[in-house]
């Protein structure tokens, strides 16, 4: 049986969120409602996108530019 979105989210997290200009990971769906994992950038980071998977362990990644976070 294949992972859960979830599953794959929670095994890659640590290592992405340690990839610089990474703020967040999470989960969305494309345009077509399926299920995507979205990584979260603090700026325009070309380096860092190139570096990034387009897919993990099927599921595909779509990177967003969401600014700093900061935690309330």
């Amino acid at each position: 049986m294949s992972p859960s979105i979830q599953e794959v989210k929670e095994k890659h997290a640590a290592r992405l969120l340690a990839t610089e200009g990474v703020v967040s990971v999470g989960i969305g769906q494309d345009p077509d409602g399926k299920s995507v994992i979205i990584i979260g950038l603090d700026a325009p980071r070309p380096q860092t996108q190139k570096k990034l998977p387009k897919e993990l362990d099927s599921y595909p990644v779509r990177v967003e530019i969401i600014g700093p976070v900061k935690a309330q």
